[in-house]
């Protein structure tokens, strides 16, 4: 192995690296002035596909932290790119929110529960049995299956709520037919959201708290990666996995200066 090149580039996971429910976690404000500062490329990236871009830079911005909308990276985005690249102008019955709904529209599909190309699973606050029905019998007759994110889990501040990987686990019990995951750990998120900020792989960071999707995912799209302690992966879990991070920090204040 070489020595490095330096990072020019930055990529961050949002819930558990720069807030933890719904407050900043303390540096995060200041990582995020020293990026915009510095003119580096960076993208605040989360799996969540409930909210749009625009909703995600209000919701921030009443936290006190202040990311362009252009700066955020959602499953949501992700998965429409994805679907433009192998299907455009296509057709999909959509279980989702506004996040995953609006991706759709500005790529120009048709939102249709009549023979659709795709289901299209996201998260959303409330799954129902009869959209989960719809989608079985649409996948067995021929829909191909696309999930937006494979978390089996979310955070809610009463404890864990249900979330996209485990709806689908009961799509994929029901029909026989897994979905494509097209957020973390898919490197294609990654990779999708370095060509839309200019960057290269080489030459970037991913900052996440969990090692089986931001770690994996920067490791895999060939990222340097930083782990923090703040989200998900205790420091006792790290030396579990076949793989490491780069390096593995208290928080992002420790990665400030790293800009």
């Amino acid at each position: 192995m070489g020595e490095r090149k330096p990072i020019e580039s930055w990529l961050t996971d949002m819930d558990g690296v720069l807030i933890h429910e719904g407050i900043p976690i303390p540096g995060a404000e200041e990582f995020l002035k020293r990026l915009k500062e510095s003119g580096k490329p960076f993208l605040v990236l989360t799996n969540n596909s409930i909210y749009t871009p625009r909703d995600l830079h209000a919701r921030l911005t009443r936290m006190g932290l202040d990311v362009p909308i252009e700066n955020i990276w959602t499953s949501a985005l992700a998965t429409a790119q994805f679907l433009d690249d192998q299907r455009p102008n296509g057709t999909a019955y959509v279980i989702g929110e506004a996040g995953l709904t609006t991706a759709l529209h500005e790529i120009g599909y048709v939102l249709t529960d009549t023979d659709p190309d795709f289901v299209i699973l996201g998260e959303t606050r409330t799954y129902s049995f009869e959209a989960m029905t719809k989608a079985v019998r649409l996948i067995n007759n021929g829909a191909r299956f696309i999930a937006t994110n494979p978390d089996e889990t979310g955070p809610s501040t009463e404890g864990a709520l249900p979330a996209t990987g485990a709806v689908a686990a009961l799509i994929t019990a029901a029909t026989g037919k897994k979905p494509y995951f097209v957020g973390k750990p898919n490197p294609l998120m990654m990779r999708a959201g370095l060509n839309a900020i200019g960057a290269h792989s080489e030459t970037s960071a991913m900052i996440g708290d969990r090692m089986d999707t931001d770690v994996l995912a920067g490791l895999e799209a060939g990222m340097r990666t930083f782990l923090v302690m703040t989200g998900v992966t205790q420091p006792n879990e790290v030396d579990r996995f076949p793989y490491g991070p780069s390096k593995v920090v208290d928080s992002i204040a420790d990665l400030i200066d790293y800009v």
